[in-house]
């Protein structure tokens, strides 16, 4: 696998389940170990199994698992959003809650967050800001490169909206996005290049006015190399 995503841009993996999306962007931001190749962000190497050096680089990573991997379900709401960024809310060591919660405050207005209180745990939370809160912690540290895997499964029709409008807002302010999403209409409607993952290999490539969802869906289930757009 060896791609590229550039900033202002909307990359999405897409392809069967199992095809190894997932596991691709894991191994890019480093909770997975990878089994050769590097990863590269703006000219800097990312070591391996480092998630703190990946972050340290600008990166963002929404897993696709809110509830198991995104969230800590029984912490409040502010403290699940600074969690990403609370070097920058500490003093000697000590984290001032007063900057905590104004950076959730702040985010939660950004990212139209509907709550009770901050103080309440993320379990009180629809869904759909559940995923919000965890869009906010990795929007706080003002990343360069945002990978997010289905960032929108499991909610509402209204949220799923206010998601796309998040990610193509980051993408008009120069992040880097790589998507990966098992919605064809979600890949087509956001995506500036589509990567179709087969078997944990790339088998095509399109770009925004090449794809549609039999390309797709013929690149996911047949052997096709990737087109003349490889670089």
């Amino acid at each position: 696998v060896s791609f590229s995503v550039h900033a202002g841009e909307i990359v999405a993996l897409s392809g069967l389940m199992g095809a190894g999306r997932s596991e691709v962007a894991r191994a890019i931001f480093g909770i997975d170990d990878r089994d050769a190749g590097q990863v590269f962000v703006n000219g800097a190497t990312i070591p391996k199994r480092s998630p703190t050096a990946s972050m340290a680089a600008g990166m963002g990573f929404v897993p696709e698992d809110r509830r198991q991997q995104g969230l800590v379900m029984d912490m409040a709401i502010d403290h699940n959003v600074a969690l990403a960024s609370l070097n920058r809310l500490s003093h000697r060591r000590i984290i001032r809650r007063s900057a905590e919660a104004e950076l959730a405050a702040d985010w939660s207005i950004r990212l139209r967050l509907k709550y009770g209180r901050l103080k309440d745990s993320a379990n009180t939370l629809s869904g759909g800001n559940q995923q919000k809160s965890v869009l906010a912690r990795w929007l706080a540290r003002q990343p360069s490169v945002l990978i997010v895997d289905e960032p929108t499964r499991g909610i509402d029709v209204a949220t799923k909206a206010e998601v796309h409008r998040l990610l193509d807002e980051v993408a008009h302010q120069g992040v880097a996005v790589l998507m990966i999403s098992s919605e064809l209409p979600e890949v087509l409607g956001m995506a500036d290049r589509v990567l179709v993952l087969r078997e944990g290999r790339i088998a095509a490539e399109f770009s925004k006015e090449e794809a549609d969802e039999a390309s797709i869906m013929r690149a996911a289930t047949s052997q096709l190399t990737r087109n003349s757009s490889e670089r």
